[in-house]
């Protein structure tokens, strides 16, 4: 229903090339907060009017707005709100933000990538930790792109079935396998630290 109600929107406006910005921004950000349709619909939608390469950036760009505008709407202006609503629902969530307390950036850069948790509520969840701005920003960036990249090798299968995907697989892999990296050093990092080495 929703996504015959995109389709809709964009034969009704006749919005084609970069002009797709116009109802995919807000309806990002509406998905942002309430979830009611999968931020994989905008990508495929942004890939499907823009291409690949463009509706791969401009959807990485438009879920780091989304993310931002609801993150800092949770923190500032619905923070009391989303309080008393996360902690109705505490014991659904509780082990998450464990993992958000524990391992911060990295946390949320796991749960951007992979369909574990929908976004908004991984937005929502940011706004009520400890985590400050600038760790926010860094892992929406990143676990927004990984997100973005790996639908993108899905969806692009589909949408170019004659496209030759394996550069985008070989770079996703050492994305991930830098990401990893760069996570395995900073743990060692951190024990060596708390054993005083």
């Amino acid at each position: 229903m929703i996504n015959s109600a995109i389709d809709w929107l964009l034969e009704t406006t006749n919005l084609q090339g970069f002009y797709v910005l116009l109802l995919t921004v807000p309806l990002a950000i509406i998905q942002g907060f309430f979830g009611i349709f999968p931020f994989s619909t905008l990508i495929f939608l942004q890939i499907s009017a823009l291409g690949l390469v463009n509706g791969l950036i401009t959807s990485w760009l438009v879920g780091i707005v989304a993310s931002l505008v609801v993150y800092y709407a949770c923190k500032y202006l619905f923070a009391d709100w989303f309080e008393r609503k996360m902690k109705a629902k505490a014991d659904r969530y509780e082990k998450w933000q464990g993992y958000f307390m524990k391992y911060g950036v990295w946390s949320i850069i796991f749960l951007r990538t992979l369909p574990i948790m929908p976004n908004n509520v991984i937005s929502f969840m940011a706004s009520l930790s400890k985590i400050s701005h600038r760790s926010y920003m860094v892992s929406s960036l990143v676990g927004v792109m990984s997100h973005i990249w790996l639908f993108g090798i899905v969806s692009s299968s589909i949408l170019f079935p004659d496209t030759d995907i394996r550069v985008l697989i070989g770079t996703y892999l050492l994305f991930c396998a830098a990401l990893s990296g760069i996570f395995a050093a900073q743990l060692l990092r951190e024990r060596r630290r708390a054993r005083g080495v």
